[in-house]
């Protein structure tokens, strides 16, 4: 049953509740008092706030702020985000989940019905394919079926990281592009999963586009995250 409807929860409710009632901001007549510049700066205060959340969710400061493979690649991006996720199995379990990743082969284990909308063909596996672990720098990465969309494997460490960048000589868009799968042991036996995007900005509206991309790889990237823990858990 849902705690709302418990005994305990009802009475935490009404506390809330009664809260609410007495909380100044919350009159009538005070909320009529709040100036457009102040509802302005909350909302720039909570935006400034929610893109930091996002753009490190689930990593800790260190891990955040250190330095990781492939990050030469991109040595000063404009934009930078570290996600990250504790996976109660041991590195050789999560590896070859990484390894079978993309279009085509293993999938990238978020909502595939949203990146299908998107015509983008996506299918993750639910199991390792021997067939697809071997993975070697300049292979393509596919995100979709049309080759343009083609990442390249920047670096390979069995078992440790897998980046991926832009192809070098491409057709010049608006953004470069590092993606980085970083895997870290831990003494207690399980694996801290980092994945860090990096962009340098090539235009000069880039930021505006990126910005607004990075939310929604927010979302897809929770997603993968919590799709690789629970498969390679699964089969550990």
């Amino acid at each position: 049953m849902h705690a709302g409807w418990t005994g305990p929860g009802l009475m935490a409710r009404d506390r809330v509740f009664r809260g609410l009632e007495n909380c100044p901001m919350t009159k009538p007549q005070n909320i009529k008092q709040l100036s457009s510049p102040a509802v302005l700066a909350w909302l720039v205060a909570a935006g400034i706030l929610f893109r930091r959340f996002q753009l490190r969710w689930g990593a800790t400061t260190a891990e955040a702020d250190g330095g990781l493979p492939g990050d030469d690649f991109l040595a000063a991006p404009d934009l930078q985000s570290t996600r990250a996720i504790t996976i109660k199995a041991p590195v050789d379990a999560v590896w070859p989940w990484l390894a079978q990743m993309g279009q085509g082969r293993g999938g990238l284990y978020s909502y595939d019905f949203l990146e299908n909308l998107a015509g983008l063909d996506i299918h993750s596996a639910d199991r390792v394919h021997p067939e697809w672990q071997d993975i070697k720098v300049g292979d393509r990465f596919h995100l979709a079926p049309a080759a343009s969309a083609d990442l390249e494997v920047g670096l390979v460490d069995p078992g440790s990281a897998l980046v991926l960048r832009v192809p070098p000589g491409s057709p010049p868009g608006p953004f470069d592009f590092t993606w980085a799968f970083v895997l870290q042991p831990q003494p207690d036996g399980t694996t801290r999963l980092l994945v860090r995007e990096r962009y340098a900005y090539l235009k000069w509206w880039a930021r505006c586009l990126v910005e607004a991309v990075e939310v929604a790889s927010f979302i897809m990237s929770r997603r993968m995250l919590q799709g690789i823990r629970s498969r390679a858990e699964r089969n550990s």
